[in-house]
């Protein structure tokens, strides 16, 4: 989801800056709200742990130049049940801001298309994780039906905004579609092997209910934030 460098330049970046500035401002408010019902200290500390994650999975997971974009694991649905909304999308954002700083310089020109391709999305599972599983549900009550449909959500909607910017910053062009084209059928794995590494991690933390010996302590689904 990484928006290759060249495909939207000049005046058209503007409506890059645009759409991230309204995804940060979204993420901003659901931080507040986060805040508000959990406090400072576990927004905090979940926020971290989700910049920790992404950084991780953007550097140490599998990566690979496919077409018009690069094709990441993200697993932002899981961070989403995980932790929440709020922490997930600063986690996103924050994770791939050190990524381009530290390690893609090439990437920030891009970094506005490239937050708000990994937030609304995320936004728009949230939005849907409101509609069908009931609030403060522990993560390991969860269905594997609904974690499956909101991470094939989640990755639907970022081949949908790579598409977009593609579009939006080279036209139809035959090559240009080609590449959209290559991207999407490369990304299909992950729409594929994703959703099972999801699924994983909820099995995992089924596998663990129910210990305590070691102080663990089943994770909270936090549908509002």
């Amino acid at each position: 989801m990484h928006i290759e460098p060249e495909i939207v330049t000049g005046a058209k970046l503007v409506l890059s800056y645009a759409t991230g500035i309204a995804a940060g401002g979204v993420a901003l408010k659901l931080a507040v709200d986060a805040v508000r019902e959990q406090g400072v200290a576990s927004f905090v500390v979940r926020t971290i742990a989700t910049i920790a994650l992404v950084f991780s999975f953007f550097e140490i997971l599998p990566h690979f130049r496919v077409g018009v974009s690069e094709v990441h694991f993200i697993l932002g649905s899981t961070l989403f049940l995980l932790f929440g909304a709020a922490p997930a999308a600063f986690g996103l954002a924050l994770g791939l801001l050190l990524q381009g700083l530290f390690f893609a310089p090439t990437d920030l020109p891009q970094y506005g298309m490239n937050v708000t391709t990994v937030l609304v999305p995320l936004f728009a599972i949230q939005a849907l994780a409101q509609r069908v599983i009931p609030r403060n549900t522990a993560y390991v009550d969860l269905q594997y039906r609904q974690a499956l449909a909101l991470s094939t959500a989640y990755q639907s909607g970022i081949v949908a905004w790579v598409a977009f910017w593609a579009l939006y910053g080279s036209g139809f062009g035959a090559t240009n579609l080609a590449s959209i084209a290559t991207f999407a059928g490369s990304y299909a794995l992950v729409i594929v092997i994703e959703p099972l590494a999801d699924l994983a991690v909820l099995a995992l933390a089924k596998s663990l209910r129910g210990v305590t010996a070691d102080g663990f302590v089943t994770p909270r689904l936090y549908n509002a934030a």
